[in-house]
């Protein structure tokens, strides 16, 4: 996908660490240089999240307010040989661009998502690094630390009609699960972390996949969370989750 009329791409080049280049809309383009996605710039301003997904997400505060900068880490075997490194096939094909476009058309869309507000990658021969901003969404808590709070109060019927919304703008994520949902205190929820999702028109087959992934990681939220979520209780909150996708989906919303 190549960059939207409104979107800019800044090359630059270092000698020492390669070359890359950061995408942002037009308006941020003077502002926002590559340094923004280094955690040490920011020195004692960056808090590292320490819940949730692989490491590498920091909340910063820039000069157009807090932002959420989240590092791409490599999970499973490959991890501890190439932690931070991908095999380089292009710009446009680049985890951090590719979620950076994604998550504009989601959001331009309606879609339940956070504001993308710049990616970037640093590449060095055949492999590169990568980084995305986006907004930060004050007072949160994940779906998945809700449910282990709550248990059966958790808004379990919101978070079915969250994703039926999220659905309906074609929005297939890639790894949805308990800890990609997030909700204030308002009751208002977002969808987060896009990386290798897809935006495709809506169809039974991948909206089922989605829901499945998902019942999965409440289960096994469940079975560890040490007597504090039961599987009764988990199996049940599925049920009205799903209950009100299916009721949402039928009404068109």
């Amino acid at each position: 996908m190549c960059p939207a009329a409104s979107d800019v791409d800044i090359r630059f080049k270092n000698d020492a660490t390669g070359q890359g280049a950061v995408i942002t809309r037009n308006s941020l383009g003077p502002l926002i240089t590559h340094e923004w996605f280094d955690p040490a710039y920011w020195g004692e301003s960056a808090d590292k999240i320490k819940t949730g997904g692989r490491g590498g997400a920091y909340v910063v505060q820039t000069p157009i307010g807090p932002l959420l900068l989240r590092q791409y880490l490599r999970g499973g075997l490959v991890a501890p040989i190439m932690k931070d490194r991908y095999m380089w096939h292009g710009g446009n094909k680049t985890r951090s661009f590719t979620e950076y476009h994604l998550t504009a058309e989601a959001y331009e869309n309606g879609a339940p998502v956070p504001e993308p507000i710049a990616a970037m990658y640093w590449r060095k021969g055949r492999f590169y690094r990568a980084a995305i901003l986006v907004q930060f969404l004050r007072d949160i808590q994940t779906f998945g630390a809700m449910m282990i709070e709550k248990g059966a109060a958790a808004p379990w019927e919101a978070c079915g009609r969250l994703i039926s919304r999220a659905h309906r703008k074609g929005l297939d994520h890639a790894d949805l699960n308990a800890h990609n949902i997030v909700f204030n205190p308002r009751g208002q929820g977002w969808l987060i972390d896009f990386d290798r999702s897809a935006i495709r028109i809506p169809d039974t087959s991948w909206r089922e996949k989605n829901l499945e992934r998902l019942k999965r990681s409440v289960l096994k939220l469940a079975k560890e969370s040490d007597g504090k979520l039961s599987d009764d209780v988990a199996q049940t909150g599925y049920a009205k989750l799903k209950a009100a996708y299916d009721a949402a989906w039928a009404r068109g919303i």
